[in-house]
């Protein structure tokens, strides 16, 4: 039980912020139970025979966050720099997705790092603002922190991989029924895990909370997508000084010649990025390689999500009015089914 006093500081909160919030019995601190995540679009691709206007996002993206508990705002590529600082006082966290565009000249570079400038600058302030890439997101990230583009390429287009961590021994008693720490609501059998996993994963913020069977089975079954031709290498990682310095490396690939970076997260920011793609799994269908839908795979994909949904339900930004949010709100556009045999089977486009 939560004491009164703790009920009485969450809904003073409440009412100065003008924000939602939930007390839990886990921790009395107060919490956004109505986060509200931007999502940035990107510049069409040449090929794509059904875009219209000059952007998309990818359906599977808003599913993705939807599927966590968030609601999504797409961010336009052609909006000035005063609308996008009013957007990052409305919404509670940054999504950057995977795609194929130029990540230093390109219209989703810039507005990138507009808001990877105003997250930084917030955080620094004690406003928590979380920010997640994946592919070309994670790709994005890279660049705007190390202030050049260090990406070399690799053999992994269309190729599932399990995540490498640093192997050894682990012996646990018998199965438990655990409680998630960072989601109360859920609860988990495990076994005895076969493999131990790097201190930094371990100890990550993104991976701590993970049910052992999930991290086993992440570090041996071919459960990751990708589908990216560029990647950080190991190499390129370790010899940057900016970079080592910002993220801390959680997990590892290789395409057999390349050792390169798929996850790490911002040692002092709550900034997560993903070379591989957890969306994909359960709300992507084209037949190629690459694709898994196996239960652990959308296993993860859950996991994930709902790791980045509760460090945006740290943040207690929003819309002036609320006909001003539901103004801005991704239910107001519908997506563009393109087929199973797409490479993404809806998307949104924007002009």
């Amino acid at each position: 039980m939560y004491s009164s006093a703790a009920v009485a500081v969450a809904v003073l909160a409440a009412c100065l912020c003008g924000a939602p919030v939930a007390v839990t019995a886990r921790n009395a601190e107060p919490l956004n139970d109505r986060p509200i995540i931007g999502v940035l679009a990107q510049e069409n691709l040449p090929d794509d025979k059904f875009a219209r206007g000059s952007s998309y996002i990818a359906a599977c993206y808003v599913k993705y966050l939807e599927s966590s508990g968030a609601r999504v705002v797409p961010i336009r590529i052609n909006l000035s720099d005063e609308d996008y600082f009013r957007i990052f006082n409305s919404i509670n966290g940054l999504l950057l997705p995977g795609g194929d565009v130029d990540l230093q000249t390109s219209q989703f570079s810039r507005v990138s790092k507009i808001f990877y400038n105003l997250a930084l600058k917030a955080n620094d302030d004690g406003d928590h603002f979380p920010i997640w890439g994946t592919c070309q997101g994670f790709q994005q990230l890279s660049v705007l922190t190390a202030n050049k583009n260090l990406l070399t390429l690799t053999n992994t287009k269309a190729v599932a991989l399990p995540l490498t961590f640093t192997r050894g021994i682990t012996h646990l008693p018998s199965p438990l029924l655990q409680v998630s720490p960072t989601y109360p609501h859920l609860y988990y059998r495990y076994h005895p895990p076969t493999l131990s996993f790097t201190t930094a994963a371990q100890t990550s913020r993104l991976f701590q909370s993970f049910p052992v069977d999930l991290m086993q089975s992440l570090a041996e079954e071919n459960i990751t997508s990708n589908f990216h031709s560029w990647s950080l290498s190991l190499q390129n990682f370790s010899r940057n000084t900016k970079l080592k310095r910002f993220y801390k490396i959680l997990s590892t690939n290789t395409d057999g010649k390349t050792d390169f970076v798929s996850t790490m997260e911002a040692l002092q920011y709550p900034f997560y990025a993903v070379q591989w793609h957890p969306e994909k799994s359960p709300f992507e269908w084209v037949d190629k390689p690459g694709m898994v839908h196996l239960g652990s795979a959308v296993r993860a994909s859950f996991y994930t999500a709902s790791f980045f949904i509760s460090e945006a339900m740290k943040n207690f930004h929003h819309f002036p009015s609320p006909a001003e949010e539901d103004k801005a709100l991704i239910y107001n556009f519908s997506p563009e089914y393109k087929g199973p045999g797409a490479i993404f089977v809806q998307n949104y486009y924007f002009n």
